[in-house]
């Protein structure tokens, strides 16, 4: 059959064989290669198209389908991760009553300054929790990215016409070598994550782990945590060796102390005494959050009796009220003339003997 017959206009675009279109555009035929050798039936006119045509057209399909589909999975990492935020939090229970004079029926009165306080530090940690989602957020919505944006690129390559299976296959062994070799990166990787996620401590708390290290957390990234202890000293922990960590700072704080009386004293009489000083401490200081709990008798020791007071307090406000407290206790057992045993000794002196004795 020659030229003429293709092109007359009894044959029609289905009548192209099915084996020169194999030998043209490939077992796959694509549109413009199939369209352009149905219509000119001219092979160099139809490979020449589907490159001119058909594979920018391609690309650009890609780049747009991979840019929506990266917009769209952007939004829904922010959308989950606000989901997952907590909301407010609680205000304490017990700091709506008893406070600075407040009569047990709720009587009003100067309770807009401990509540401003309690109301900051709910801020605070509001703000903090956004900004760990946003970090958090960032960090998600960057690999999402780049998991799209490979993806893409493949299929970029495929569309000009790369062969991907070698490249797939070197990719997946470079992968599994960069896998093992970096087990520890990937561990602290996953583990910075889960800090994140689960609000385990933020910038500002004051945390002790348990490779003995403690201090303000002063960074945390994916990788590694810093600390700097009391002393100055900066840590930097892998967040992969993170197995325990103990935040002292978190949501709230309390004052633990303990204080000895000597065995011959009144302990109502102290107990009395101890939670007057907490109670004016607690009406004069906003990071007392509740009444001081004097709970007793903790321990009956070798040279007196202890008892034990606890104090809610605003995040890492406790020591300084703790030194605060001493303070007043210390001035309170002088003026009520309460003795705070200390350890004595006695000692026996043995003359020397006399040398001149028989």
């Amino acid at each position: 059959m020659g030229l003429s017959a293709v092109l007359s206009p009894s044959v029609s675009l289905a009548d192209v064989s099915v084996r020169r279109m194999d030998s043209v555009c490939g077992d796959d035929p694509r549109f413009w290669c199939r369209t352009l050798l149905n219509a000119t039936d001219n092979r160099t006119l139809a490979t020449l198209g589907d490159t001119i045509i058909g594979t920018p057209l391609r690309i650009l399909g890609i780049l747009l389908i991979a840019f929506i589909a990266n917009r769209l999975a952007r939004r829904g990492v922010r959308t989950l991760l606000a989901r997952l935020q907590p909301g407010a939090l609680q205000l304490p229970g017990r700091i709506h009553r008893r406070r600075r004079g407040v009569d047990e029926d709720g009587a009003p009165a100067a309770r807009s300054r401990p509540m401003a306080s309690v109301l900051a530090s709910t801020g605070e940690n509001n703000l903090r929790s956004e900004q760990r989602m946003d970090a958090l957020s960032g960090v998600l919505r960057s690999i999402v990215s780049f998991v799209i944006g490979l993806i893409a690129g493949f299929m970029v390559l495929g569309a000009v016409g790369i062969d991907l299976r070698p490249l797939l296959a070197g990719a997946g062994i470079i992968g599994l070598a960069v896998g093992f070799g970096a087990q520890s990166l990937v561990k602290d990787f996953l583990s910075g994550i889960f800090i994140l996620v689960e609000d385990q401590f933020g910038v500002g708390d004051i945390i002790e782990i348990d490779v003995d290290a403690a201090g303000t957390v002063e960074q945390v990234s994916l990788r590694t945590t810093r600390l700097r202890a009391v002393d100055g000293t900066v840590w930097h922990v892998p967040n992969g060796q993170i197995a325990k960590v103990g935040n002292k700072s978190q949501l709230w704080s309390r004052s633990l102390l303990d204080v000895e009386v000597s065995y011959d004293t009144d302990i109502e009489h102290a107990k009395e005494v101890i939670q007057a000083a907490a109670d004016q401490v607690w009406k004069e200081k906003d990071s007392v959050l509740e009444q001081p709990d004097l709970w007793g008798v903790e321990a009956l020791g070798a040279s007196g009796v202890t008892l034990r007071l606890v104090v809610k307090t605003t995040p890492a406000e406790q020591w300084r009220i703790s030194r605060l407290l001493r303070e007043r206790i210390k001035a309170a057992f002088d003026k009520a003339g309460i003795e705070i045993p200390f350890p004595q000794q006695t000692v026996w002196h043995r003359p020397a003997e006399d040398p001149a004795a028989p």
